[in-house]
């Protein structure tokens, strides 16, 4: 059965002010943020001490008490979740590699990676992590929808399509702007000069 049109009930009566909206909310789309939290964790190195149950409630907490934020609709909620546990991620890859080295990540060379396989690495995964969030934030920088697109689709795992609806543009935008986005993504993490 399609939630979604209880989805976006759910989203339009805590737009409206009701608070137990979010919870009930959260517990109909729980299953789905488990799907993205175990995709985000499967690129994470052996060992790491966040587990899916553990990232999908502090993902929870910061939604719920980030006030300025209510989504418009079922993707832009994943879209925010997706963002969400990245950061989570990022905050915890960022303690490790203070913990682990005095502070500051170091250098990861991905010559032989396409950007799928960037973070595949076993015991440099937490490095790879910062690395490709320092990429995004800079792409970003230079084109935000490219790296909206990157952020939709790699960390947010949603497909084109909801990407190209969440973003309000067409399909072949997306597929250009993924392809763009994916090779200057490389290319950078490459160590590679990067044309403004």
């Amino acid at each position: 059965m399609d939630a979604s049109p209880q989805i976006t009930a759910l989203i339009a009566e805590w737009r409206a002010g009701n608070e137990q909206a979010f919870d009930q909310l959260y517990v109909l789309v729980y299953d789905e943020l488990r799907k993205l939290a175990s995709g985000y964790l499967r690129r994470e190195r052996s060992g790491h001490t966040l587990q899916t149950t553990a990232l999908v409630n502090e993902a929870y907490l910061k939604l719920q008490n980030h006030g300025d934020w209510l989504p418009e609709n079922r993707l832009h909620f994943f879209g925010v979740a997706a963002r969400v546990m990245r950061q989570i991620l990022i905050d915890h890859a960022r303690a490790r590699a203070q913990e682990k080295r005095g502070g500051g990540a170091a250098f990861v060379s991905l010559e032989r990676l396409s950007l799928d396989e960037a973070l595949s690495f076993s015991d440099e995964k937490s490095a790879a992590l910062l690395a490709l969030d320092e990429a995004l934030q800079q792409l970003s920088a230079r084109d935000r929808r490219k790296g909206q697109v990157v952020e939709l689709r790699f960390f947010g795992g949603l497909t084109i399509e909801e990407t190209a609806s969440l973003l309000g543009t067409s399909f072949n935008t997306v597929v250009r702007d993924w392809e763009m986005a994916r090779a200057w993504l490389y290319r950078y993490l490459q160590g590679g000069t990067i044309a403004n």
